[in-house]
């Protein structure tokens, strides 16, 4: 469809200036014809309508129809909120929220590589893969994340755009069906994506990968391939070191970028989630070969991997709010004072039964110090040491766990209001399970059971559970009977 005329009307609709011209579309600024609804409207709007000339794909059209069905059904702040929809049949369009902002890409071409530093990539990607894990929640896979669909807001925050190429779990795959090949953008497409698996949110993971590899390195790591046979090489192929491109990168930033570019999804991070928290905790990455490397896998392994990929079959996924389910963060409260050995093994046991049947999920443990811990502090024992000496004690604590088949970090949180903080950190952190002491040693229990607990198990955004101490320590080790007793909000 060739350009509308601004002052064009549309069902109610006014167009104004075209904002931007695509390959599959044209935006443009609209507002309401009714002026008093116009005043009226709590936000601007963009209409969105879909090219249909004779020399465009049919995949314009099946991916309108698949916008059409996905962005109604989102909500949150990480996409735009839908107003309308044209009809099919006469003029499709969608209009939604109109986000101010500047996409990703329109900020790579701002900024040189050589200043885009660790921690602002790692801040930036942070809050694009919580961005991801929101609409994961909602069983949506973008499957099109690339920085020309990530929009930042003035508060850096991030809004994904363009559900063109999505899935819904619960919706038929029109683009699965009708299309018969691989869809997406060849540049960011995931290595199952290529042979035709859709719907697994580790799809997207690689997409953000990509995305910080570009960030940090200024390079694209599998190229911007054109033929089919180049776009399978990524199913066997590493790319080269960030480090080898950028000397300066740290060891941490290579390792969770590489991490999200394994060519089997398995290797990846399983949730956005958890590469959100390797994001925001750089110091508690644990950086192996993948992160030391200078030069990327030999001839050898690279055969290797080939052989593997050719007879490699891919499974259809979970849902992804059950894929998040199954490998959630679990957060684990410690008290820092006047708590006994007993509250402390029976968290500990809560938390062993807790992982034990979620291999691959988070562990994360945090203690709330009150800020007089460390202002109160001399020269000598600054805020720093307090919160390493808390920190070393949460690994202490963690040491009689079994950890083989889980990532553990350590946080130390500075806050007058306990419940406050933890519900804060659960909420910012994506934490699917927290666990926390129904009552302590030494501490009044009215008000401890009165105001931490259940202000933590109300307002919560996660499942809570409450471990309560029945046995004096000295008894836990002759006898087999319950030493805690989970309760589930």
């Amino acid at each position: 469809m060739k350009l509308l005329a601004p002052g064009s009307e549309i069902d109610g609709f006014v167009l104004h200036e075209c904002l931007h011209s695509g390959g599959m579309a044209h935006i443009y600024r609209v507002g309401y014809a009714n002026a008093q609804a116009d005043m009226q409207r709590s936000f601007p709007m963009v209409m969105k309508i879909p090219r249909m000339t004779l020399q465009d794909g049919a995949e314009n059209i099946v991916s309108f129809e698949v916008e059409l069905g996905i962005l109604p059904r989102l909500s949150g702040s990480h996409v735009p909120r839908f107003v309308a929809a044209g009809d099919l049949l006469r003029l499709p369009y969608l209009v939604m929220e109109y986000v101010p902002g500047q996409t990703l890409q329109h900020w790579l071409e701002q900024h040189p590589v050589e200043a885009r530093d660790a921690a602002t990539i790692a801040r930036m990607g942070s809050v694009m893969a919580i961005a991801a894990h929101n609409i994961h929640q909602q069983n949506v896979c973008h499957l099109d994340i690339k920085p020309a669909n990530m929009l930042l807001r003035p508060d850096g925050s991030v809004v994904l755009l363009d559900f063109g190429l999505s899935c819904h779990a619960h919706y038929p795959d029109l683009l699965a069906e009708e299309m018969r090949k691989a869809v997406g953008s060849p540049t960011w497409m995931a290595p199952e994506q290529v042979v035709g698996v859709r719907g697994d949110l580790r799809s997207d993971i690689f997409a953000l990968g990509v995305v910080l590899y570009e960030m940090a390195t200024g390079e694209l790591p599998f190229g911007a391939p054109v033929t089919s046979g180049g776009l399978r090489q990524r199913l066997w192929m590493t790319p080269a070191p960030l480090r080898q491109h950028r000397p300066d990168l740290p060891e941490w930033l290579q390792e969770v970028i590489l991490r999200c570019l394994e060519p089997e999804a398995a290797q990846r991070y399983p949730t956005a989630a958890h590469l959100a928290l390797d994001l925001s905790n750089p110091d508690q990455v644990v950086t192996g070969e993948r992160g030391r490397r200078l030069r990327g896998p030999g001839f050898k392994t690279h055969f290797k991997r080939w052989i593997k990929a050719a007879g490699m079959h891919y499974q259809p996924s979970p849902l992804p709010a059950q894929q998040i389910e199954q490998v959630p963060i679990v957060m684990v409260a410690i008290p820092h004072e006047d708590v006994s050995d007993a509250t402390l093994y029976s968290l500990r046991e809560a938390v062993a039964r807790s992982l034990g049947i979620r291999p691959g999920a988070r562990l994360a443990c945090v203690s709330v110090i009150s800020p007089a811990s460390s202002s109160n502090a001399s020269h000598e024992h600054s805020e720093t040491m307090a919160h390493r000496k808390h920190r070393a004690r949460l690994r202490q604590w963690a040491a009689g766990l079994d950890l083989s088949n889980h990532s553990a970090s350590f946080h130390v949180l500075e806050a007058s209001d306990v419940a406050q903080a933890l519900i804060r950190y659960a909420e910012a952190n994506r934490v699917g399970m927290m666990i926390l002491g129904a009552a302590t040693h030494g501490l009044q229990l009215q008000r401890f059971i009165d105001t931490i607990p259940i202000r933590v198990a109300r307002d919560a955004p996660c499942t809570v559970i409450l471990v309560k101490q029945q046995l004096p320590f000295s008894a836990l080790g002759t006898t087999q009977a319950t030493a805690s007793s989970p309760i589930e909000e």
